[in-house]
Order: structure tokens, then sequence, then C-alpha cells
């Protein structure tokens, strides 16, 4: 095992709670970073320890990241000054 996996899901971590906070602080488009950066960190957990999970659910949890980012995507462009 190397260490670089683990610092990218700290990251991850970091990054999903920073959005959460903005959430917090009325900034309603960054759910979906925090989502998104919440899935990524099951995702990379489940395949950096090898947890039992099935590809395909692996597959649809990585689906749901990247429409949750392209959704907060789309509400910024359509609203940039209500989402800061």
């Amino acid at each position: 095992m190397t260490i670089i996996p683990l610092v990218s899901i700290v990251f991850e971590i970091f990054i999903a709670a920073l959005a959460l906070f903005a959430v917090f602080r009325g900034r309603s488009a960054m759910i979906g970073f925090a989502i998104t950066f919440g899935v990524y960190v099951y995702y990379d957990l489940a395949r950096y320890y090898e947890w039992q999970v099935s590809e395909p659910l692996l597959s649809l949890v990585f689906l749901i990241a990247t429409l949750s980012a392209f959704l907060s995507m789309v509400a910024l462009v359509k609203n940039p000054t209500r989402s800061h």
C-alpha cells in the first residue's frame, strides 16, 4: 500500500467539508460538490481497502457524484451572484 491514495482521500474529505461549510453559509449551489467529494471519499476508501462492494454499485455511486457536480455547475452558471 502506498500513501498517495490516502493523501488524496484526506484532501477529498477536506474539500467535502469546505463545500458543506459553504452550504451552511448560504451557498446552496455547493451542495453538489459536497456530495461529489463525499462520494469520492467512499469510492476511494472502497478501492483502497478492497471492500466487498459490487462494481455496478461503485459505478452507480460514481455516476451520482458526477451528476451532483454537474448540477452544482449548472446552478453556479445560472445564478452566479446567488451562489456566493
